[in-house]
């Protein structure tokens, strides 16, 4: 299944061979893990959660792995993106993508990241010492998802 929405971590190492597996036309994997860093916007953060529109986030990413395939030669893009609690170095997202060549894999593993920086179904809400609060979209994602237009 290329998307999973999911509470549990992610085996980068196991997700990648299965992803691979049985393919031999697969030259290049590209691949990008996202983790939950301890500060943002200059304050600190203890924690964060992250919230969906279940059915809607898995369609919405569906058709933007439809749309990568049409743009790149590639072969499969897996979207794994963790939901719920999450700790300071948990891991939030993984995109891989496997094609015969790493340009293909890379550019479109970009796009992937790049969309779901900025129009994927996701609330992501940061405990901080001044209190709980919610994340905007940055200007800087924004303007990466320009370039692919």
């Amino acid at each position: 299944m290329p998307v999973r929405i999911q509470t549990e971590d992610f085996d980068l190492s196991q997700e990648i061979k299965q992803l691979r597996a049985g393919d031999a036309r697969v030259g290049a994997v590209a691949s990008f893990v996202g983790t939950v860093r301890d500060r943002n916007d200059g304050s600190e953060v203890a924690a964060m959660t992250l919230e969906h529109y279940p059915g809607m986030t898995e369609k919405s990413l569906e058709e933007i792995i439809e749309k990568a395939k049409a743009r790149w030669d590639i072969f499969d893009v897996l979207i794994i993106h963790r939901v719920g609690p999450l700790n300071i170095e948990d891991q939030i997202v993984l995109t891989a993508v496997t094609s015969a060549h790493r340009g293909e894999a890379f550019a479109a593993c970009e796009y992937v990241m790049d969309y779901l920086k900025t129009l994927a179904p996701f609330w992501k809400k940061e405990d901080t010492p001044e209190g709980a609060r919610w994340v905007d979209a940055r200007l800087s994602d924004d303007e990466a998802l320009k370039k692919w237009q």
